[in-house]
C-alpha cells in the first residue's frame, strides 16, 4: 500500500523494519521521486546490457557503458546501505537483497573486464 511491504517486518528498532526504510526522507531522491523508482530505471538498464546478445557483440562502447552503470550503481548502492544503517538505523530485507544482486553483477562485469577486456573499438569509417 505505499507504506509496508508484504513479508518485511515492521517492528524494532535498530533491526528489520522495512516500513521505516521505505517511509524515511531517504527512501526518495530530491524529495521528489521514490528510490525504488530510480533503481527500476537502473535495472531495465542493466538487464539489457547483460542480456547474452550484449555479452556476444564485444563492443568496447558497450563494455564501457556495462563498466560504468555497474560503478554508478555500486556507488548508489553503498551510499543506499550507509543511510540504512547510520541515517535510518533500520534495515529493509528486500533493499539488502537487491544491494547483493547488485554487487555480484557488479563483482561479474569487473571479472570479465579484467579477463576479456571491454571489447573491441567501433571500426572507424573512412571519409573521403
Amino acid at each position: 500500500n505505499g507504506s509496508h511491504l508484504a513479508g518485511c517486518p515492521t517492528g524494532g528498532n535498530g533491526t528489520f523494519n522495512c516500513t521505516a526504510v521505505i517511509t524515511s526522507s531517504q527512501s526518495m531522491v530530491f524529495g521528489v521521486f521514490p528510490v525504488a523508482v530510480l533503481g527500476l530505471a537502473f535495472y531495465v538498464v542493466v538487464t539489457a546490457l547483460m542480456t547474452p546478445w550484449a555479452w556476444r557483440m564485444r563492443r568496447r562502447d558497450v563494455g564501457l557503458l556495462r563498466l560504468a552503470t555497474m560503478i554508478a550503481g555500486m556507488g548508489f548502492v553503498m551510499y543506499l546501505i550507509y543511510a540504512e544503517v547510520v541515517q535510518i538505523q533500520d534495515i529493509c530485507e528486500y533493499c539488502t537483497g537487491v544491494h547483493i544482486i547488485t554487487f555480484l553483477l557488479f563483482c561479474i562485469t569487473l571479472f570479465s573486464a579484467a579477463i576479456w577486456g571491454l571489447g573491441k573499438p567501433a571500426a572507424k569509417t573512412k571519409v573521403s
